[in-house]
């Protein structure tokens, strides 16, 4: 039993008991420890009826509850138990039950049988990350309700049919039909939340329903984060798998899979050579982020891309650089395609040649009005303020303010 803590803890104990006929609750008085209790409801802002009563901010998640097997009688208190865990807020709804467990309170300094109430694990009733509320007495709710409860061989299971949300389960929760819970693989580690949410910690498991196992070796890991599973069918009962195409936003940590993402964009014309593998081709180890929209901020320091091959930029409509300066060092710089040959001419130096020119001109054109031919005196006299006028033009206006080159 080492290394076994809270609930495994006592049930490996309270199984040893059995085996040895000792009565291990009774003997540890905790015969009475571990009860079940319905949330009636539960401290998440200064709104609650006993804010300051219960600790003011200090009692942050706690619940009132009512004891499955003795409700409390009409107008007491209910009784209330805090969170078992500060550091893992997993709260829990209302008409959701829980585990109650009497533990030492702050009063333990003085006397070691002083305790409070603390509540761990949602029981999972209906075994779905979207919420395991069960009403009092779920027959007095509605007509279109009673009949999302099917009997199985099992028990009961709740399969919304209707979209009707009649549980009351908290002042802004309401229950949706369409939340899948994820299907699990062998091996799998899987955290969920309430609205399509997850981190799966999974691996390369062959011949399965998900979209990363085509290739690679059964057990080879992958860590799928998921926000929002897209597009869903209201049969919220039935698993289903992240599939990067179709969820919300979505970060893929790979060793050796290749994950079927439908790129926006995947035209690299730009190289003429060895081009980037597509992204739904690759596989090997990689992270994938994919999005309506990413954004890559930095508050105090540089943005650093870094790559052993090339850095693609991949885009339908355009690329574009708002930036107080831009500086591209490379040895070699082609402007508008791969095939690029005409090479740039230098600013400053290509003025320079071309005034030259120009002064040379004006100077020849100056000389030719002493000329005694009337027509080659009048071409040089309308040339010359001519010559003037584009030694200013390549002087002041022909140059470029922003791009500058070596």
């Amino acid at each position: 039993m080492a290394g076994s803590r809270g609930l495994i803890a006592i049930n490996n104990v309270a199984n040893n008991a059995k085996q040895n006929s000792f009565n291990t609750f009774t003997s540890l008085g905790l015969n009475n420890l571990l009860v079940s209790g319905r949330i009636i409801s539960i401290v998440l802002d200064e709104t609650h009826p006993r804010f300051k009563e219960l600790g003011e901010w200090n009692g942050l998640g706690t619940i009132e509850y009512d004891l499955v097997q003795s409700p409390t009688p009409p107008n007491q208190l209910y009784p209330i138990a805090r969170p078992i865990d500060p550091s893992f807020k997993n709260f829990p709804l209302i008409n959701e039950i829980v585990y109650i467990l009497a533990l030492p309170n702050t009063g333990i300094g003085e006397s070691t049988g002083t305790t409070n109430n603390y509540y761990i694990n949602t029981v999972g009733i209906w075994n779905h990350p979207h919420h395991n509320a069960y009403p009092q007495n779920s027959n007095t709710l509605p007509p279109s309700q009673q009949k999302d409860y099917v009997q199985t061989e099992v028990g009961s299971v709740r399969r919304v049919t209707d979209q009707s949300t009649e549980i009351f389960l908290g002042r802004t929760f309401i229950e949706r039909s369409n939340i899948h819970p994820l299907l699990p693989f062998e091996g799998d580690k899987i955290v969920e939340g309430r609205w399509g949410n997850s981190i799966r910690f999974g691996s390369t498991v062959k011949n399965t329903p998900n979209t990363w196992s085509s290739i690679g070796e059964n057990g080879d890991p992958i860590t799928i984060i998921r926000n929002g599973q897209g597009n869903q069918t209201d049969e919220g009962w039935i698993p289903t798998v992240e599939y990067i195409n179709n969820d919300d936003t979505s970060i893929y940590f790979t060793s050796t899979q290749k994950i079927p993402l439908e790129a926006s964009s995947t035209s690299y014309s730009s190289y003429s050579s060895n081009p980037p593998t597509k992204p739904n081709e690759y596989s090997g180890k990689q992270l994938i982020l994919n999005s309506g929209r990413l954004v890559f901020n930095s508050t105090e320091d540089h943005l650093l891309l870094s790559s052993k091959k090339t850095v693609n930029i991949n885009a339908i409509n355009g690329f574009s650089v708002d930036s107080p300066q831009s500086v591209i060092q490379s040895n070699s710089v082609l402007l508008g395609g791969v095939n690029a040959v005409e090479p740039v001419l230098k600013g400053n130096t290509t003025i320079n040649v071309l005034v030259d020119l120009v002064n040379q001109l004006q100077a020849l054109a100056i000389a030719l009005q002493t000329s005694t031919d009337p027509a080659v005196n009048a071409a040089a006299a309308q040339l010359t303020p001519q010559l003037a006028i584009i030694r200013t033009q390549l002087q002041t206006t022909t140059k470029s303010q922003v791009s500058k080159t070596l």
